[in-house]
């Protein structure tokens, strides 16, 4: 049976729709960091929160990518080591219209992918060694267009911000926490002072939470929607389904235990459990997504 955490939040629609409901919610994590701030501190604390979240956007607006690659031990991969993989990526960026990015090599025997930047004019793409260990070219076609319909939709820049603002509530979540236990900044009459240990203590358990499914909300669905062009680019949807299933099966063989907050911008999330897990996870389940393409394939896309 389908998950159900993105459909009560985002339905299935157009591409505008899409774009405004993702705004919203974004909209919607930021107001939580101010609400929050408002708790601890009244006015003073929303302004806070307000360039607490306008420093952390600017940070991932401009560094988020080098961040990425760099956690993950990523290097150049120079066009003559790979220059059968360099078509591949110019010809899917060709038919979608963008630069081609640059190709980042990740040390890792896990077969992944991930790709990254603040738009399609500054954009990477990052495959580890284990996916070219184990894919051939239709495959890793299937692959490299699915993160090329991330950078074509802005889906790096977006669920960058969405991972950093709701990193920022979980963590000061956790700080509330504490300064409930011993007594909140101040009584809950005064506005000004913030609120009670109380309301504190609510809304440090139930803020990460909201966060949490904000985030897997428009997650799941970016990661449909790049399902969705990467099918359309390449041209063939089962061959993208093909590659997933056979990345699901070598992440559970190999798991890949680098930076587990980042584990999000990968094609498939290593961190992804399976039952109640799953419902928490950052993407749709893996059988869903082939379903998925293994209909459009029928349907001649």
């Amino acid at each position: 049976m389908s998950t159900s955490i993105e459909r009560l939040v985002i339905p299935h629609g157009g591409g505008l729709w899409n774009g405004v409901k993702t705004g919203l919610l974004l909209a919607a994590l930021t107001g939580l960091l101010l609400l929050i701030g408002n708790a601890v501190g009244g006015r003073a604390g929303i302004e806070v929160a307000f360039v607490l979240a306008l420093a952390m956007n600017f940070v991932s607006y401009w560094w988020s990518d080098k961040i990425a690659l760099s956690v993950h031990g990523a290097r150049p991969l120079p066009r003559e080591e790979a220059p059968w993989l360099y078509e591949i990526v110019e010809g899917i960026a060709t038919r979608a219209s963008i630069p081609a990015p640059p190709i980042y090599l990740i040390p890792t025997s896990t077969p992944n992918a991930f790709a990254t930047g603040r738009g399609p004019h500054h954009a990477a793409v990052a495959v580890t060694e284990g996916i070219l260990q184990i894919m051939n070219r239709r495959e890793l076609a299937g692959v490299l267009a699915h993160e090329l319909g991330h950078v074509k939709n802005h889906d790096t820049l977006t669920m960058t911000v969405v991972a950093t603002l709701a990193g920022a509530i979980s963590m000061i979540g956790s700080l509330l926490r504490w300064t409930a236990i011993f007594g909140g900044l101040g009584g809950g009459d005064d506005r000004d002072r913030g609120a009670s240990g109380i309301e504190l203590l609510f809304l440090a358990i139930v803020a990460p939470l909201v966060a949490m499914l904000i985030q897997l909300a428009i997650s799941r669905r970016r990661e449909y929607a790049a399902d969705e062009a990467g099918a359309e680019l390449s041209g063939d949807p089962n061959a993208l389904a093909d590659a997933l299933e056979r990345l699901e099966a070598g992440n559970r063989a190999r798991p890949f235990d680098t930076a587990p907050a980042m584990a999000h911008l990968f094609i498939v999330n290593h961190l992804s459990g399976r039952g109640l897990t799953g419902l928490f996870s950052t993407h749709p389940p893996i059988e869903e997504r082939v379903a998925r393409l293994r209909e459009m394939a029928t349907r001649g896309l």
